[in-house]
């Protein structure tokens, strides 16, 4: 049973700093992609970040690439996702998301289709 537990959202300021957490459970991390996606109030789902890209290199979506930053700790199957010089438009609730690599990629499917989500944590920024 796979779940993903997210946590670290809150109320910060313009140009401030939050780092989200997703504890992940029930997934082997040797054959496991990871994510973030968020939607904010009346729109869809955007996937902001991905871990592997492809060689392992990370991805962002345009509108976070250099700001945001996402990892992973293998020791306690944690996933970071560092929000820097946050902006108003980043408001949104934001989800771990995960799903099984086929072969070695997880560019197989977009994030927004990954199988796996967290119940989500708030980022308001004003």
């Amino acid at each position: 049973h796979v779940q993903l537990v997210e946590s670290g959202g809150g109320s910060v300021q313009a140009g401030g700093s939050l780092r989200l957490s997703c504890v992940v459970v029930g997934i082997a991390d040797s054959s496991a992609c990871y994510g973030w996606v968020r939607q904010a109030p009346g729109k869809a789902r955007v996937g902001v970040a991905i871990l592997d890209h492809g060689a392992g290199v990370p991805g962002y979506d345009d509108d976070v690439h250099g700001r945001f930053t996402i990892s992973r700790d293998n020791v306690t199957n944690t996933v970071w996702l560092q929000l820097s010089n946050l902006e108003p438009e980043d408001t949104a609730m934001y989800y771990c998301v995960a799903d099984v690599k086929q072969g070695s990629s997880c560019v197989y499917k977009t994030v927004l289709q990954y199988k796996y989500q967290g119940q989500g944590t708030q980022v308001t920024v004003s």
